[in-house]
């Protein structure tokens, strides 16, 4: 018998019919690539990031550097901490937007210039990483939420500016330390000025909001932006980052400074895990039930011969002799148990089936137990031979 075209049993997906199934993912996938193209697009001209003196965006800080420009302050932004302990001086006031991502030969060495310029170092939500080597012996608190706070103290540039918006860290100083304390939450301070030898200070900012372009005009704000800032006539902005090869230079291998997962904002780790969450229940909701099997009917028409010869050749994959030889007695005991005038259900039983087989073939001289009922065959040789047999045993039963 000839095989039939390919084209009309194969089950592979046309083109077509693929392009149906993925086009939906296809055109959310596009439309994500644009959005992003075009946000890039948007932002690429003038967005640098948070407290970055070049960016106009809201969490931007160009309008307090171009006001500090035209009080003729000279400003220096650097992104490494060689640039910056390079650029410090006497004259000079060093800012610091994040000095809880400096490591710690990082902050030493940040220290060992702050000590040494005789200038103004401003730190911008400094915390615990960062304090105990950038200002010893002040610990800080619980954050507080940004609001607009009087200023409670007697230091010259808060009592000039008056209210502003100020909140995050809240500081605690050492018995007897001298310290000016503004802008107070609960009685502890969110601005902390440390002095120190001759004209250098130490200020602390519990938030960096009084920096931002969208809050800089309100309050007094701007006004206490300026003099601490312009308080000399060098300004360095120092914007840390990760790819400053000091961050990596005689880091001690204790397995703290390394781990990337502290890098990572609190707000992105949540996000993540919303996202494997939500996933999670995708695929849940997706997936198959486990059930009794349903029957349905086939894409295409296939012949009983394929069918056949295709799980034959799985059994020979597998070397499952023993489970080919099974299906094939099982096979055929159902279809000679009807001819022998053996009921369906007991087409099965050895002790039925046998006598009624001897008593329509009483010529036979072999046994046919071990045909209908015997071991594995060894090899598939005696599969084979086993296939014949079969077949030649219910032939003699129909003929006879």
């Amino acid at each position: 018998m000839s095989r039939p075209d390919a084209s009309t049993t194969s089950t592979a997906l046309s083109p077509r019919r693929l392009w149906t199934r993925a086009r939906g993912a296809a055109l959310v996938l596009a439309l994500v690539l644009m959005g992003g193209l075009a946000l890039a697009t948007l932002r690429s001209s003038d967005a640098h990031g948070s407290l970055d003196p070049r960016s106009a965006d809201p969490n931007g800080s160009r309008a307090v550097a171009e006001l500090l420009k035209t009080r003729g302050i000279e400003l220096t932004v650097v992104t490494t901490l060689d640039e910056a302990t390079a650029a410090t001086g006497p004259d000079a006031t060093l800012l610091v937007t994040t000095p809880d991502l400096l490591t710690q030969p990082q902050q030493s060495t940040l220290r060992q210039a702050m000590t040494g310029s005789t200038g103004r170092t401003v730190l911008v939500g400094a915390g615990r990483p960062s304090l105990d080597t950038l200002a010893p012996g002040v610990t800080s608190s619980t954050s507080a939420p940004v609001e607009n706070r009087t200023p409670s103290c007697t230091l010259a540039e808060a009592t000039r500016a008056g209210s502003v918006d100020l909140g995050g860290e809240r500081y605690l100083t050492a018995p007897g330390a001298t310290a000016d304390s503004c802008y107070l939450s609960d009685g502890l301070p969110t601005l902390l000025r440390l002095p120190g030898q001759d004209t250098t200070d130490t200020v602390l900012l519990g938030s960096p909001d009084i920096l931002y372009n969208k809050r800089l005009d309100q309050q007094g704000n701007a006004s206490l932006a300026l003099q601490l800032l312009g308080s000399r006539p060098h300004l360095v902005w120092y914007l840390p980052s990760l790819t400053d090869a000091s961050a990596t230079a005689d880091a001690p291998d204790d397995g703290t400074t390394g781990d990337f997962l502290s890098l990572i904002p609190s707000g992105w780790l949540w996000g993540t895990l919303q996202l494997a969450i939500a996933a999670l229940l995708a695929a849940i909701w997706r997936a198959r039930r486990l059930g009794p099997l349903v029957t349905e009917r086939l894409p295409v028409a296939l012949r009983a011969s394929e069918t056949t010869e295709g799980r034959a050749r799985l059994y020979r994959k597998a070397n499952a002799r023993d489970r080919a030889a099974s299906v094939l007695r099982t096979a055929t005991r159902a279809r000679i148990a009807p001819l022998l005038g053996v009921p369906g259900q007991d087409a099965h039983s050895a002790d039925r089936l046998l006598p009624a087989l001897s008593a329509r073939l009483p010529e036979t001289t072999a046994d046919p137990r071990p045909l209908l009922f015997g071991p594995a065959p060894a090899d598939d040789a005696a599969l084979i031979r086993l296939a014949d047999q079969l077949d030649a045993l219910e032939r003699e039963v129909r003929t006879s």
